[in-house]
């Protein structure tokens, strides 16, 4: 299964990600390229330290959102690496129609919570405020509905009295970095069954 990490951030569940794979922990699963949406991002970093190629793409003009001649130069990049996965990983534009079809049922997202409740930006800050004694993370498909695709998986995380904002985020952050490559792994193993099946 050929893996495309999209980011615009630090990259630490992308780092999880290739953890993992230099573990031995993504199944059949390889991570052929990173892109990224900001120069200076560090996730591009860790190409060379991971032996990954990994770029910047320019998303200009919009600022939060990948639309117009940005849209379609994110397609003919990805497409140009024949993936069979694309990860979000920490990429913050909104997706519009061209690229979700150009890749469809091949996206997916993780979200800071168990949705579908706290979708959308800050998931641990609105689970924090709204005092629940549960959260997690979610990792799902793409679709047009923003945080609303259908989930692949989660993972529950306790708040308990003696946590903080911070120690919440930590714990949910642990958890990201468990499950996102865990998905990953499983859905490399179904596809490669699948291949197997079809040739049988």
């Amino acid at each position: 299964m050929r893996v495309v990490i999209l980011g615009s951030g630090r990259g630490s569940n992308a780092e999880a990600i290739l953890k993992a794979q230099e573990a031995g922990r993504l199944g059949r699963a390889r991570v052929v390229q990173i892109f990224s949406d900001k120069p200076d991002a560090g996730i591009l970093a860790l190409g060379p330290r991971f032996g990954v190629p990994a770029a910047y793409l320019d998303p200009a003009p919009f600022k939060t959102k990948l639309e117009g001649p940005a849209e379609a130069r994110y397609i003919e990049a990805v497409s140009a690496c024949q993936p069979d996965l694309v990860v979000l990983a920490g990429f913050m534009r909104v997706l519009k129609p061209g690229f979700l079809r150009a890749f469809e049922g091949k996206i997916i997202n993780l979200h800071p919570s168990l949705l579908p409740s706290f979708p959308g930006l800050d998931g641990i800050g609105q689970a924090w405020r709204r005092g629940v004694k549960i959260t997690g993370c979610t990792v799902h498909y793409v679709t047009e509905e923003v945080d609303g695709g259908p989930i692949i998986d989660q993972m529950a995380v306790r708040i308990e009295d003696s946590d903080t904002l911070e120690t919440l985020e930590a714990k949910i952050h642990a958890a990201e970095h468990e499950l996102l490559p865990a998905v990953i792994a499983r859905l490399s193993e179904q596809q490669g069954k699948a291949r197997e099946t079809t040739r049988a």
